[in-house]
């Protein structure tokens, strides 16, 4: 794509299309993982705060090959990842996803996922936290052909906005012509719980921390165990310390 995109592409409904401009047009990175095979794909965006910073992958997953993406955006005028793929026949995607946005960021995850083969199986999980003015979304789709039997597809996305003048947009989308498939999906944003925060008020804890606490229960973990654990959490750590 050269042309700039415009808000009528639902895939860019909610972006900064002015900080886009800054850096369009962007390249595509190219995976291809053979039959087999295993791709481990870190995406870390922790730039500076009026960075704009646009990372496209396709990725064209083999018979019995996986695909797993890690993406975690946590800084910059503009961070966005679309995540293009297509999975051959007992293929598996996976992709964990954090956002941490204040200020007047906007931070985005799109993912376009096809199950274009049958036994094939996809997992993405999103958490987004939101301050300020900030914009966080994840738009992604999962699309089923009509030959891609025993298909087994998930998408759950949650958002916690700390301020209401923040915005979180979820749309998990399922398009599906096979009809034996296993494929759900789901949506929430909310708030910090009142009664958690006073109950670690009535211990003694000051409220920063206890939010602190709180908000790293509800990101935490998305990478534990994982050879990007230590760098992804240190940048989520340091993002969500700025916020409170």
């Amino acid at each position: 794509m050269t042309a700039l995109p415009t808000k009528r592409d639902e895939t860019w409904r909610y972006s900064d299309l002015e900080a886009v401009a800054r850096v369009w047009p962007v390249a595509t990175h190219a995976h291809v993982v053979p039959a087999g095979e295993t791709l481990a794909l870190p995406i870390l965006l922790d730039a500076a705060d009026d960075a704009v910073t646009i990372e496209d992958h396709e990725i064209e997953i083999g018979a019995s090959a996986q695909a797993i993406v890690h993406v975690a955006i946590t800084s910059g005028r503009l961070g966005r990842v679309f995540v293009k793929v297509r999975l051959a026949e007992g293929a598996h995607f996976e992709l964990t996803g954090a956002i941490v946005g204040g200020g007047s960021d906007t931070h985005e995850i799109v993912t376009r996922v096809t199950h274009a083969e049958p036994n094939a199986t996809s997992a993405q999980t999103v958490r987004i936290v939101l301050g300020g003015q900030a914009t966080g979304s994840y738009l992604g789709k999962v699309a089923v052909a009509r030959d891609a039997q025993k298909t087994d597809a998930t998408q759950s996305a949650k958002a916690m906005l700390l301020a209401r003048t923040a915005t979180a947009n979820l749309k998990p989308e399922l398009e599906i012509y096979a009809d034996d498939v296993k494929c759900a999906h789901g949506a929430t944003v909310g708030e910090l719980d009142a009664q958690a925060l006073f109950y670690l008020a009535a211990r003694g804890i000051p409220p920063a921390e206890a939010k602190a606490l709180l908000l790293r229960a509800f990101v935490g973990g998305l990478f534990e165990g994982t050879p990007d654990e230590t760098r992804f959490d240190a940048a989520i750590d340091a993002a969500l310390e700025k916020m409170l």
